[in-house]
This record gives structure tokens, C-alpha cells and sequence, in this order.
């Protein structure tokens, strides 16, 4: 690491990001703290606040990043896929994502954003990316359908494969028993599309 006469803002903005990110990794949101970013980066907690503002900005920024680094995540694996196959593995990818970045996916949903705290568009554009990556393929199987149903399938579709992968990474699946989660989620998805499509006989 560079002395800290050797960072511009912008360097030590990302500087801060990158390792904040690191930390959520490795410790998750309820135990993530910004003092031991200031630690890891040889500034002080005063000059992150400085940068970001408070805590929440900071982990808002960092939670931004994740959907970004998903985002990319999830298109990379449709490359070269055709078909109804891009949804089986926009579902496997959302699992697969989350086992592999169980805090940085975790600490997405665990945290809220105080009252009265903007986000950035910057950062609303990063978190949307991966909504509208699941949308563009929804859409692309019902193509003639209203884009304003299509949206709400959409979240529709995102909250039960939401629900599906958090019960499977908490545990709850296995104790109901059920072995197979990912498949599970899969079938329900397809279920609900093809019912779609057979309803505007796509």
C-alpha cells in the first residue's frame, strides 16, 4: 500500500470501496465495520466519513458494487446460451452467485437504507442492471406481451427464486426436507412462464 501522500481522491475512494468490500466478505453487514476499513486502508475513520458521508452511504456504495459484480456475474454465463436455457441458468446464477458471495448477497437485503437518505442514480443504475438483465429475457419469451405486465412477472419471478435460494442457504429447505432447492425454483419459474406463454400462444 502506498503512503497516503500517494492517494488522490478518487484512488482512495476506490481504494476504500474495494477493501470495504472485502471486509463485508469476509464478515458480513452485521459485523462489518468502518473502522476496520480505516485499519486495513491506514486512514482514519474520519477521512471514509469524509468521502462517503456515514456507514450507510458506504455500505449503499458497496451493496451497489455487488449488484454490478452479479450483473456480470449472470452474463457471462448466458454467453452462448439459447433459448428457454437462459432461464434455467438466470435461476442457477442467482443461486450460484449467492452461495459463492453468501455476505456480500446477504448484506444486500440486510441492509435499509435510513428514511430521507437519496441514493445516487449512479447507484440506482448499478442495482437495477440485474432487474433489467432478468426482464430483457422475460421479455424475450413473451414478446408481445405489455412491458408493464412483463416488469411485474418479472419482480413476480425475482421474489420466488429470491425465496427459494434464501431458504436454501439458511437452511429451512433441509429441514422441510427438501434436497433439490435449485431444481425446485427452476420448476416453479418454468411453470409460470409456459402458463404465460400458453396464455398468448407464444
Amino acid at each position: 500500500m502506498g503512503r497516503r501522500s500517494d492517494h488522490g481522491r478518487d484512488e482512495l475512494r476506490e481504494l476504500i470501496l474495494s477493501t470495504g468490500q472485502e471486509v463485508m466478505a469476509e464478515s458480513g453487514y452485521a459485523r462489518f465495520s468502518a473502522r476496520e476499513v480505516a485499519k486495513r486502508v491506514g486512514y482514519s475513520v474520519g477521512t471514509i466519513m469524509h468521502i462517503f458521508g456515514n456507514v450507510d452511504l458506504l455500505v449503499m456504495t458497496i451493496n451497489s458494487r455487488t449488484f454490478a459484480l452479479w450483473s456480470q456475474w449472470i452474463e457471462a454465463r448466458l454467453e452462448g446460451v439459447e433459448g428457454r436455457e437462459r432461464i434455467v441458468v438466470l435461476v442457477s446464477g442467482y443461486f450460484d452467485f449467492a452461495a459463492s458471495n453468501v455476505n456480500l448477497w446477504a448484506a444486500i437485503y440486510e441492509h435499509r437504507v435510513p428514511a430521507g437518505l437519496e441514493m445516487a442514480e449512479s447507484l440506482v443504475a448499478e442495482r437495477v442492471r440485474l432487474t433489467d438483465i432478468i426482464r430483457r429475457e422475460v421479455g424475450s419469451l413473451l414478446p408481445e406481451d405489455d412491458p408493464d405486465r412483463i416488469a411485474r412477472l418479472t419482480s413476480s419471478l425475482i421474489a420466488t427464486v429470491h425465496g427459494h435460494c434464501a431458504f436454501a442457504l439458511g437452511g429451512s429447505f433441509a429441514l422441510m426436507g427438501e434436497v433439490a432447492p435449485l431444481e425446485l425454483a427452476v420448476a416453479r419459474v418454468m411453470e409460470v412462464l409456459q402458463a404465460n406463454c400458453a396464455a398468448r400462444g407464444a
